[in-house]
Protein backbone atom coordinates (compact mmCIF):
# COMPACT_ATOMS: atom_id res chain seq x y z
CA UNK A 1 0.00 0.00 0.00
CA UNK A 2 2.73 2.42 -0.99
CA UNK A 3 0.11 4.96 -2.08
CA UNK A 4 -0.82 5.59 1.56
CA UNK A 5 2.75 5.81 2.84
CA UNK A 6 3.51 8.93 4.86
CA UNK A 7 5.79 11.37 2.96
CA UNK A 8 9.40 11.16 4.15
CA UNK A 9 9.43 14.82 5.13
CA UNK A 10 6.90 14.20 7.92
CA UNK A 11 8.93 11.48 9.67
CA UNK A 12 10.66 14.13 11.76
CA UNK A 13 7.35 14.70 13.61
CA UNK A 14 7.99 11.51 15.60
CA UNK A 15 10.16 13.64 17.89
CA UNK A 16 7.76 14.80 20.63
CA UNK A 17 9.49 18.07 21.45
CA UNK A 18 9.76 19.07 17.78
CA UNK A 19 6.07 18.27 17.24
CA UNK A 20 5.17 20.50 20.22
CA UNK A 21 7.31 23.30 18.80
CA UNK A 22 5.67 22.99 15.38
CA UNK A 23 2.20 23.10 16.97
CA UNK A 24 3.12 26.12 19.09
CA UNK A 25 4.51 27.95 16.09
CA UNK A 26 1.41 27.13 14.03
CA UNK A 27 -1.11 28.46 16.57
CA UNK A 28 1.10 31.45 17.34
CA UNK A 29 1.47 32.29 13.65
CA UNK A 30 -2.30 32.03 13.10
CA UNK A 31 -2.77 34.47 15.97
CA UNK A 32 -0.13 36.89 14.65
CA UNK A 33 -1.66 36.91 11.17
CA UNK A 34 -5.18 37.50 12.49
CA UNK A 35 -3.90 40.23 14.77
CA UNK A 36 -2.01 41.90 11.90
CA UNK A 37 -5.15 41.97 9.76
CA UNK A 38 -7.15 43.45 12.63
CA UNK A 39 -4.54 46.11 13.39
CA UNK A 40 -3.95 47.10 9.74
CA UNK A 41 -7.64 47.47 8.91
CA UNK A 42 -8.42 49.26 12.18
CA UNK A 43 -5.56 51.76 11.78
CA UNK A 44 -6.32 52.49 8.12
CA UNK A 45 -10.01 52.90 8.89
CA UNK A 46 -9.20 55.32 11.72
CA UNK A 47 -6.94 57.64 9.73
CA UNK A 48 -6.98 56.70 6.03
CA UNK A 49 -3.25 57.55 5.87
CA UNK A 50 -0.76 55.09 4.30
CA UNK A 51 1.95 56.53 6.55
CA UNK A 52 0.17 55.18 9.63
CA UNK A 53 0.41 51.65 8.20
CA UNK A 54 4.13 52.29 7.94
CA UNK A 55 4.28 53.45 11.56
CA UNK A 56 2.80 50.12 12.67
CA UNK A 57 5.70 48.34 10.97
CA UNK A 58 8.21 50.78 12.45
CA UNK A 59 6.86 50.23 15.99
CA UNK A 60 7.35 46.48 15.61
CA UNK A 61 10.81 46.85 14.06
CA UNK A 62 12.44 49.23 16.54
CA UNK A 63 12.78 46.68 19.40
CA UNK A 64 14.39 44.16 17.05
CA UNK A 65 17.26 46.48 16.15
CA UNK A 66 17.43 48.24 19.51
CA UNK A 67 17.75 45.00 21.48
CA UNK A 68 19.62 42.84 18.94
CA UNK A 69 22.83 42.53 20.95
CA UNK A 70 20.95 41.89 24.20
CA UNK A 71 18.50 39.31 22.86
CA UNK A 72 21.17 37.14 21.24
CA UNK A 73 23.29 37.07 24.39
CA UNK A 74 20.27 36.24 26.57
CA UNK A 75 19.25 33.37 24.28
CA UNK A 76 22.75 31.89 24.38
CA UNK A 77 23.05 32.18 28.17
CA UNK A 78 19.61 31.10 29.43
CA UNK A 79 16.97 28.42 28.84
CA UNK A 80 15.61 28.95 25.33
CA UNK A 81 12.34 27.14 25.97
CA UNK A 82 11.48 29.38 28.93
CA UNK A 83 12.36 32.51 26.97
CA UNK A 84 9.96 31.54 24.17
CA UNK A 85 7.23 30.61 26.68
CA UNK A 86 7.42 33.98 28.45
CA UNK A 87 7.33 35.80 25.10
CA UNK A 88 4.20 33.95 24.00
CA UNK A 89 2.48 34.81 27.26
CA UNK A 90 3.30 38.47 26.53
CA UNK A 91 1.84 38.00 23.05
CA UNK A 92 -1.38 36.83 24.69
CA UNK A 93 -1.41 39.90 26.94
CA UNK A 94 -0.94 42.18 23.92
CA UNK A 95 -3.88 40.61 22.08
CA UNK A 96 -6.09 41.11 25.14
CA UNK A 97 -4.89 44.73 25.39
CA UNK A 98 -6.08 45.44 21.83
CA UNK A 99 -9.70 44.72 22.76
CA UNK A 100 -11.73 47.91 22.42
CA UNK A 101 -8.82 50.15 21.33
CA UNK A 102 -10.34 50.80 17.90
CA UNK A 103 -13.38 52.42 19.54
CA UNK A 104 -11.27 55.22 21.05
CA UNK A 105 -10.37 56.66 17.62
CA UNK A 106 -6.71 56.95 18.65
CA UNK A 107 -3.76 55.30 16.93
CA UNK A 108 -1.03 55.81 19.55
CA UNK A 109 -2.38 53.23 22.06
CA UNK A 110 -2.37 50.63 19.27
CA UNK A 111 1.20 51.59 18.39
CA UNK A 112 2.14 51.19 22.07
CA UNK A 113 0.79 47.63 22.13
CA UNK A 114 2.60 46.86 18.87
CA UNK A 115 5.83 48.18 20.42
CA UNK A 116 5.44 45.80 23.39
CA UNK A 117 4.63 42.95 21.02
CA UNK A 118 7.74 43.77 18.97
CA UNK A 119 9.86 43.71 22.12
CA UNK A 120 8.66 40.21 23.00
CA UNK A 121 9.15 39.10 19.40
CA UNK A 122 12.74 40.39 19.47
CA UNK A 123 13.48 37.73 22.11
CA UNK A 124 11.15 35.01 20.81
CA UNK A 125 12.48 34.83 17.25
CA UNK A 126 16.15 34.06 18.00
CA UNK A 127 15.14 31.74 20.85
CA UNK A 128 12.86 29.73 18.53
CA UNK A 129 15.53 29.59 15.82
CA UNK A 130 18.20 28.48 18.27
CA UNK A 131 15.93 25.95 19.98
CA UNK A 132 14.89 24.02 16.86
CA UNK A 133 18.25 22.30 16.10
CA UNK A 134 18.33 20.98 19.70
CA UNK A 135 15.12 19.01 19.11
CA UNK A 136 16.06 16.87 16.06
CA UNK A 137 19.14 14.94 14.88
CA UNK A 138 21.42 16.84 12.54
CA UNK A 139 20.62 14.49 9.64
CA UNK A 140 16.96 15.53 9.84
CA UNK A 141 17.58 19.25 10.26
CA UNK A 142 16.78 20.13 6.64
CA UNK A 143 13.42 18.35 6.87
CA UNK A 144 12.73 20.01 10.23
CA UNK A 145 13.43 23.50 8.84
CA UNK A 146 11.22 22.91 5.79
CA UNK A 147 8.40 21.46 7.91
CA UNK A 148 8.67 24.31 10.42
CA UNK A 149 8.43 26.77 7.56
CA UNK A 150 5.47 24.83 6.18
CA UNK A 151 3.59 25.11 9.46
CA UNK A 152 4.26 28.84 9.53
CA UNK A 153 3.11 29.31 5.95
CA UNK A 154 -0.01 27.19 6.44
CA UNK A 155 -0.86 29.40 9.40
CA UNK A 156 -0.21 32.43 7.23
CA UNK A 157 -2.74 31.08 4.73
CA UNK A 158 -5.51 30.52 7.24
CA UNK A 159 -4.75 33.33 9.69
CA UNK A 160 -5.38 36.36 7.46
CA UNK A 161 -8.41 34.80 5.79
CA UNK A 162 -9.86 33.84 9.17
CA UNK A 163 -9.07 37.29 10.54
CA UNK A 164 -10.75 38.98 7.57
CA UNK A 165 -13.90 36.87 7.95
CA UNK A 166 -14.12 37.34 11.72
CA UNK A 167 -13.53 41.08 11.34
CA UNK A 168 -17.04 41.27 9.88
CA UNK A 169 -18.31 40.67 13.45
CA UNK A 170 -16.01 43.37 14.85
CA UNK A 171 -12.27 43.75 15.54
CA UNK A 172 -12.62 42.61 19.15
CA UNK A 173 -13.55 39.11 17.96
CA UNK A 174 -10.30 38.98 15.97
CA UNK A 175 -8.16 39.99 18.94
CA UNK A 176 -10.00 37.67 21.35
CA UNK A 177 -9.42 34.66 19.09
CA UNK A 178 -5.78 35.68 18.67
CA UNK A 179 -5.38 35.72 22.46
CA UNK A 180 -6.87 32.21 22.70
CA UNK A 181 -4.51 30.96 19.99
CA UNK A 182 -1.49 32.45 21.79
CA UNK A 183 -2.63 30.68 24.96
CA UNK A 184 -2.70 27.36 23.08
CA UNK A 185 0.84 28.00 21.84
CA UNK A 186 1.98 28.63 25.40
CA UNK A 187 0.56 25.28 26.54
CA UNK A 188 2.41 23.43 23.77
CA UNK A 189 5.67 25.21 24.58
CA UNK A 190 5.26 24.23 28.22
CA UNK A 191 4.89 20.59 27.08
CA UNK A 192 8.39 20.47 25.56
CA UNK A 193 10.42 18.02 27.64
CA UNK A 194 13.87 19.21 26.58
CA UNK A 195 16.20 19.66 29.51
CA UNK A 196 19.23 21.22 27.90
CA UNK A 197 22.50 21.49 29.76
CA UNK A 198 23.08 24.98 31.18
CA UNK A 199 24.94 27.23 28.79
CA UNK A 200 28.43 28.30 29.67
CA UNK A 201 28.16 31.74 31.29
CA UNK A 202 31.05 33.53 29.62
CA UNK A 203 31.75 37.12 30.73
CA UNK A 204 29.57 39.73 29.03
CA UNK A 205 31.99 41.68 26.84
CA UNK A 206 31.64 43.66 23.64
CA UNK A 207 33.40 40.83 21.80
CA UNK A 208 30.80 38.34 23.00
CA UNK A 209 27.88 40.66 22.27
CA UNK A 210 29.16 41.31 18.75
CA UNK A 211 30.10 37.67 18.09
CA UNK A 212 27.01 37.09 15.95
CA UNK A 213 27.84 40.05 13.69
CA UNK A 214 31.48 38.97 13.41
CA UNK A 215 30.51 35.40 12.59
CA UNK A 216 28.16 36.42 9.77
CA UNK A 217 30.72 38.85 8.32
CA UNK A 218 33.28 36.04 8.21
CA UNK A 219 30.96 33.79 6.16
CA UNK A 220 30.46 35.42 2.76
CA UNK A 221 27.77 32.99 1.61
CA UNK A 222 25.79 33.54 4.81
CA UNK A 223 26.22 37.32 4.63
CA UNK A 224 25.13 37.30 1.01
CA UNK A 225 22.02 35.18 1.68
CA UNK A 226 20.88 37.26 4.67
CA UNK A 227 21.51 40.65 3.05
CA UNK A 228 19.95 39.57 -0.26
CA UNK A 229 16.74 38.62 1.53
CA UNK A 230 16.85 41.92 3.44
CA UNK A 231 17.02 44.21 0.43
CA UNK A 232 14.76 42.10 -1.80
CA UNK A 233 11.86 42.09 0.67
CA UNK A 234 12.59 45.63 1.90
CA UNK A 235 12.16 47.01 -1.61
CA UNK A 236 9.50 44.58 -2.79
CA UNK A 237 7.18 45.06 0.19
CA UNK A 238 3.88 44.91 -1.70
CA UNK A 239 2.07 43.13 1.11
CA UNK A 240 2.42 46.16 3.42
CA UNK A 241 0.06 48.12 1.15
CA UNK A 242 -2.58 45.40 0.82
CA UNK A 243 -5.19 47.38 2.84
CA UNK A 244 -4.96 50.14 0.21
CA UNK A 245 -5.25 47.67 -2.67
CA UNK A 246 -8.15 45.84 -0.96
CA UNK A 247 -10.16 49.00 -0.25
CA UNK A 248 -9.26 51.49 -2.96
CA UNK A 249 -7.92 49.57 -6.02
CA UNK A 250 -9.40 46.06 -6.04
CA UNK A 251 -12.36 47.06 -3.83
CA UNK A 252 -12.77 43.70 -2.08
CA UNK A 253 -13.16 44.83 1.55
CA UNK A 254 -11.72 43.25 4.73
CA UNK A 255 -12.59 39.67 3.69
CA UNK A 256 -10.75 40.24 0.40
CA UNK A 257 -7.83 41.67 2.36
CA UNK A 258 -7.65 38.43 4.31
CA UNK A 259 -7.56 36.41 1.10
CA UNK A 260 -4.88 38.66 -0.41
CA UNK A 261 -2.74 38.34 2.71
CA UNK A 262 -3.11 34.56 2.55
CA UNK A 263 -2.04 34.27 -1.09
CA UNK A 264 1.75 34.58 -0.57
CA UNK A 265 1.52 31.96 2.15
CA UNK A 266 -0.24 29.55 -0.23
CA UNK A 267 2.74 29.66 -2.55
CA UNK A 268 5.20 29.52 0.32
CA UNK A 269 3.47 26.56 1.99
CA UNK A 270 3.36 24.53 -1.22
CA UNK A 271 7.04 25.27 -1.81
CA UNK A 272 7.99 24.40 1.78
CA UNK A 273 6.09 21.09 1.64
CA UNK A 274 7.91 20.27 -1.58
CA UNK A 275 11.28 21.16 -0.06
CA UNK A 276 10.54 18.99 3.00
CA UNK A 277 10.63 15.97 0.68
CA UNK A 278 12.97 17.26 -2.01
CA UNK A 279 15.42 19.78 -0.48
CA UNK A 280 17.49 22.00 -2.75
CA UNK A 281 20.80 20.40 -3.72
CA UNK A 282 24.05 21.56 -5.23
CA UNK A 283 22.53 24.49 -7.13
CA UNK A 284 20.78 25.98 -4.08
CA UNK A 285 22.63 29.31 -4.27
CA UNK A 286 21.89 29.85 -7.96
CA UNK A 287 18.24 28.89 -7.45
CA UNK A 288 17.97 31.44 -4.64
CA UNK A 289 19.26 34.25 -6.87
CA UNK A 290 16.88 33.32 -9.71
CA UNK A 291 13.95 33.18 -7.29
CA UNK A 292 14.69 36.67 -5.99
CA UNK A 293 14.62 37.95 -9.57
CA UNK A 294 11.22 36.29 -10.14
CA UNK A 295 10.08 37.82 -6.82
CA UNK A 296 10.81 41.27 -8.28
CA UNK A 297 8.90 40.53 -11.50
CA UNK A 298 5.87 39.25 -9.56
CA UNK A 299 5.94 42.42 -7.45
CA UNK A 300 5.76 44.59 -10.56
CA UNK A 301 2.85 42.51 -11.92
CA UNK A 302 0.97 42.86 -8.64
CA UNK A 303 1.59 46.59 -8.52
CA UNK A 304 0.14 47.16 -12.00
CA UNK A 305 -2.78 44.72 -11.69
CA UNK A 306 -6.37 45.87 -11.30
CA UNK A 307 -7.71 42.30 -11.46
CA UNK A 308 -8.31 40.51 -8.16
CA UNK A 309 -7.41 37.12 -9.64
CA UNK A 310 -4.23 38.32 -11.35
CA UNK A 311 -3.21 39.99 -8.09
CA UNK A 312 -3.79 36.72 -6.24
CA UNK A 313 -1.66 34.81 -8.76
CA UNK A 314 1.18 37.32 -8.46
CA UNK A 315 1.08 37.07 -4.66
CA UNK A 316 1.22 33.26 -4.83
CA UNK A 317 4.36 33.51 -7.00
CA UNK A 318 5.81 35.97 -4.46
CA UNK A 319 5.32 33.36 -1.75
CA UNK A 320 6.88 30.53 -3.78
CA UNK A 321 10.04 32.47 -4.57
CA UNK A 322 10.37 33.95 -1.09
CA UNK A 323 10.13 30.50 0.51
CA UNK A 324 13.01 29.21 -1.62
CA UNK A 325 15.14 32.11 -0.38
CA UNK A 326 14.08 31.52 3.23
CA UNK A 327 14.98 27.83 2.99
CA UNK A 328 18.53 28.55 1.80
CA UNK A 329 19.11 31.24 4.41
CA UNK A 330 17.65 29.23 7.31
CA UNK A 331 19.56 26.07 6.45
CA UNK A 332 22.84 27.98 6.18
CA UNK A 333 22.29 29.61 9.57
CA UNK A 334 21.31 26.42 11.39
CA UNK A 335 23.99 24.18 9.90
CA UNK A 336 26.92 26.58 9.73
CA UNK A 337 26.50 28.08 13.23
CA UNK A 338 27.82 26.40 16.43
CA UNK A 339 25.07 25.80 18.99
CA UNK A 340 26.71 28.10 21.56
CA UNK A 341 26.38 31.02 19.12
CA UNK A 342 22.98 30.29 17.57
CA UNK A 343 21.19 32.84 19.74
CA UNK A 344 23.47 35.71 18.77
CA UNK A 345 23.55 34.78 15.08
CA UNK A 346 19.76 34.29 15.03
CA UNK A 347 19.33 37.68 16.74
CA UNK A 348 21.29 39.37 13.95
CA UNK A 349 19.26 37.43 11.41
CA UNK A 350 16.05 38.57 13.12
CA UNK A 351 17.15 42.20 12.67
CA UNK A 352 17.58 41.59 8.95
CA UNK A 353 14.19 39.87 8.74
CA UNK A 354 12.48 42.62 10.74
CA UNK A 355 14.17 45.23 8.59
CA UNK A 356 12.90 43.52 5.45
CA UNK A 357 9.37 43.03 6.80
CA UNK A 358 8.50 45.69 9.39
CA UNK A 359 10.93 48.38 8.19
CA UNK A 360 9.92 47.44 4.66
CA UNK A 361 6.33 48.13 5.71
CA UNK A 362 7.41 51.58 6.92
CA UNK A 363 9.31 52.20 3.68
CA UNK A 364 6.28 51.16 1.63
CA UNK A 365 4.03 53.46 3.66
CA UNK A 366 6.36 56.42 3.15
CA UNK A 367 6.83 55.87 -0.60
CA UNK A 368 3.08 55.31 -1.04
CA UNK A 369 2.45 58.60 0.76
CA UNK A 370 4.92 60.34 -1.57
CA UNK A 371 4.19 58.73 -4.95
CA UNK A 372 1.01 56.69 -4.52
CA UNK A 373 0.56 52.97 -3.86
CA UNK A 374 1.00 51.70 -7.43
CA UNK A 375 4.26 53.55 -8.24
CA UNK A 376 5.65 52.55 -4.81
CA UNK A 377 5.07 48.83 -5.48
CA UNK A 378 6.32 48.91 -9.07
CA UNK A 379 9.50 50.81 -8.19
CA UNK A 380 10.12 48.36 -5.35
CA UNK A 381 9.84 45.39 -7.71
CA UNK A 382 12.30 46.95 -10.14
CA UNK A 383 14.68 47.62 -7.25
CA UNK A 384 14.47 43.95 -6.22
CA UNK A 385 15.45 42.85 -9.73
CA UNK A 386 18.49 45.15 -9.62
CA UNK A 387 19.48 43.79 -6.19
CA UNK A 388 19.36 40.18 -7.44
CA UNK A 389 21.73 41.01 -10.30
CA UNK A 390 24.09 43.00 -8.08
CA UNK A 391 24.29 40.26 -5.42
CA UNK A 392 24.91 37.57 -8.05
CA UNK A 393 27.97 39.54 -9.16
CA UNK A 394 29.16 40.58 -5.69
CA UNK A 395 28.85 37.28 -3.77
CA UNK A 396 30.37 34.41 -5.77
CA UNK A 397 30.29 32.26 -2.61
CA UNK A 398 26.50 32.60 -2.59
CA UNK A 399 26.29 31.29 -6.16
CA UNK A 400 28.27 28.21 -5.05
CA UNK A 401 26.10 27.31 -2.02
CA UNK A 402 25.59 23.53 -1.94
CA UNK A 403 22.78 22.13 0.24
CA UNK A 404 23.05 18.53 -0.89
CA UNK A 405 23.70 15.94 1.86
CA UNK A 406 27.45 16.14 1.31
CA UNK A 407 27.38 19.94 1.22
CA UNK A 408 25.45 20.17 4.50
CA UNK A 409 27.85 17.74 6.17
CA UNK A 410 30.80 19.83 4.99
CA UNK A 411 29.22 22.99 6.40
CA UNK A 412 28.48 21.26 9.72
CA UNK A 413 32.02 19.92 10.04
CA UNK A 414 33.46 23.36 9.35
CA UNK A 415 31.15 24.78 12.03
CA UNK A 416 32.27 22.17 14.60
CA UNK A 417 35.94 22.74 13.81
CA UNK A 418 35.49 26.50 14.09
CA UNK A 419 33.78 26.16 17.46
CA UNK A 420 36.55 23.91 18.76
CA UNK A 421 39.21 26.38 17.57
CA UNK A 422 37.45 29.26 19.36
CA UNK A 423 37.24 27.28 22.60
CA UNK A 424 40.94 26.42 22.36
CA UNK A 425 41.84 30.06 21.74
CA UNK A 426 39.77 31.18 24.75
CA UNK A 427 41.42 28.61 27.01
Amino acid sequence: MAFFRKPAGFAVLRHHDFACLIGARFFGSVAIQMQDVGIAWTVYNLTGRPLDLGLVGLAEFLPAIGLALVTGSVVDRYNRQRIVLVCYLIYCLCAVSLLGLGQHRLVWPILGVVLLFGTARAFAFPALQALLPNLVPRAELGQAIALSSSSYQLATIGGPALGGIIFAFGPDWVFALAAASFAMSSLLLYSIRLRAAPAERTPVTWANLLAGVSFIRSRQALLGAISLDLFAVLLGGATALLPIYARDILMVGPSGLGVLRSAPAVGAALTALYLANRPLGQAAGKIMLVCVGIFGIATVVFGLSTSFWLSLAALVVLGCTDMSSVFVRSTLIQVATPDAMRGRVSAVNSVFISASNELGQFESGVTAAWFGAVPAVVLGGIGTLLVAGLWAASFPALRRVDLSASGIEELACASDEGAAARQLAQS
